[in-house]
């Protein structure tokens, strides 16, 4: 399997993919670098096949890939807080979206490039 190095170390290129897939499953849409947007493609799309299974094996693989972050905080009529976290939101919310859907949970949209170095620059974002 080929993939890109993105110009750093694997654990360095590890923790970048880690942290972008978790800003995707939480905000569903972020904007970064053409190179950088093909990679976490291809880690979303299986964090969202696994949420998708919804097994205790399954949350355990998506759990140790995704990062520990706050999706959401609602507060309810009782005046009690509900947070909600980013592994939370991947089976609770985001699975159930895409149960119908084979494949292709993602889209990118190219965009102006980056101003400074001309990096091009694209939105990705879940469909």
């Amino acid at each position: 399997m080929s993939y890109r190095k993105l110009g750093r170390t694997s654990s360095q290129r590890k923790a970048l993919l880690r942290d972008l897939t978790t800003d995707l499953l939480i905000n569903e849409r972020i904007v970064t670098t053409e190179a950088r947007a093909k990679e976490v493609r291809s880690t979303a799309e299986k964090m969202i096949t696994l949420g998708k299974r919804g097994d205790l094996h399954a949350r355990r693989q998506a759990a140790a890939y995704v990062r520990n972050e706050i999706a959401s905080v609602e507060e309810q009529d009782d005046n009690s807080v509900v947070v909600k976290s980013a592994l939370q939101k991947l089976f609770s919310d985001l699975a159930p979206k895409y149960a119908d859907r084979k494949g292709g949970y993602t889209r990118i949209l190219k965009t102006a490039p980056r101003r400074g170095d001309g990096a091009p620059m694209v939105i990705i974002e879940l469909v």
